[in-house]
């Protein structure tokens, strides 16, 4: 389905809408639906691509708690396209929507994000680099800082890039050569394997002269790296939590937390308002050169083969960074 050329748009037929419904843990289906209505206020937007989201692992590999087939499109939500009806009709944009895993969206005018033409022909999955603009915002980084980001995927070398070109020493943690060479590229002056706790915070201590780091940005999701997170974090400094962590509940070492005077910040974002301005810094900041994501991009599939993109989202072998979802 996902291979064959969309069908045009004749007058009073409106060509019907693919989307991925998954059915079970590491099943996906491709179904055919009639489009959707368009409410006042809202557009209709063709959807060139969606990246897969580390959110939507949980209930790819699943979980107890989820229940089959989800809604369809479901748990897609860093889409881009292009306004085919509706308010800015013919606009490229990026999107914050749900249920994205689609060929077509209708969406609230107001939840658009134009797409400037130095981004023509280029993948924007807006909504994670967004929240990559928007942890940024939350770091508060000076210039002068050593920032330490441990965890080094596609958020993770965004942040590594941000925080460098906010002009801050960063170190990079992580477990494979990949990912640190990744991470030297990005504008990492240092980095470090994770692999044995106490000899990271050795490494880190010597790194900085004993003073560990003015902020940390833990972009894992999982419980030991926070634990390492926070005994890098020096006096006074920021623990910033860009991971997402949903596979049970955390002990952390508060006792740390006090003794260092140490802020712990969580860098996610749910009010719309707050999200659509990091789309919009993200659109500023790809546009004007500031920072590159496509060399990230290291997975493109069609939409026929969205197993495969959820499967190397989960596996993530090497060299693998983000997945995108085209529709044709």
């Amino acid at each position: 389905m996902a291979g064959r050329d969309r069908p045009q748009r004749f007058e009073g037929e409106l060509t019907p809408v693919v989307r991925a419904v998954l059915t079970g843990p590491g099943s996906v289906e491709l179904v055919e639906a009639a489009p959707a209505p368009l409410p006042a206020g809202s557009a209709r937007v063709s959807v060139e691509g969606c990246g897969v989201c580390g959110s939507n692992l949980p209930v790819w590999e699943g979980r107890p708690w989820f229940d089959y087939p989800l809604a369809p499109g479901n748990p897609g939500h860093e889409a881009w396209g292009r306004v085919v009806e509706g308010p800015g009709e013919g606009q490229r944009v990026a999107l914050l929507a749900e249920d994205a895993f689609a060929s077509e969206l209708v969406v609230p005018a107001d939840r658009l994000v134009p797409l400037p033409p130095a981004l023509d022909g280029q993948p924007f999955p807006g909504e994670a680099i967004g929240c990559a603009l928007n942890a940024l915002r939350r770091s508060a980084i000076e210039p002068g800082q050593t920032v330490a980001v441990v965890g080094i995927g596609f958020l993770g070398a965004l942040m590594v890039a941000l925080a460098a070109e906010a002009g801050a020493r960063v170190i990079a943690v992580a477990r494979k050569q990949s990912a640190l060479d990744l991470a030297r590229t990005m504008g990492a002056a240092e980095t470090v394997v994770m692999d044995d706790h106490v000899r990271i915070i050795g490494e880190v201590q010597e790194l900085t002269g004993g003073a560990f780091c003015e902020r940390v940005i833990e972009v894992t999701g999982a419980a030991w790296p926070l634990d390492l997170s926070g005994e890098l974090t020096g006096f006074g400094g920021r623990l910033v939590i860009a991971g997402f962590h949903q596979d049970g509940l955390r002990s952390v070492n508060v006792q740390l937390w006090n003794w260092r005077g140490i802020d712990v910040v969580n860098a996610h974002e749910r009010d719309p308002q707050v999200q659509l301005q990091g789309i919009r810094d993200a659109v500023e900041a790809v546009a004007s050169g500031r920072l590159d994501p496509r060399p990230l991009y290291t997975d493109v599939l069609p939409a026929a083969q969205m197993k495969a993109a959820l499967d190397a989202a989960a596996e993530r072998p090497e060299g693998f960074v983000k997945a995108l979802v085209t529709f044709p």
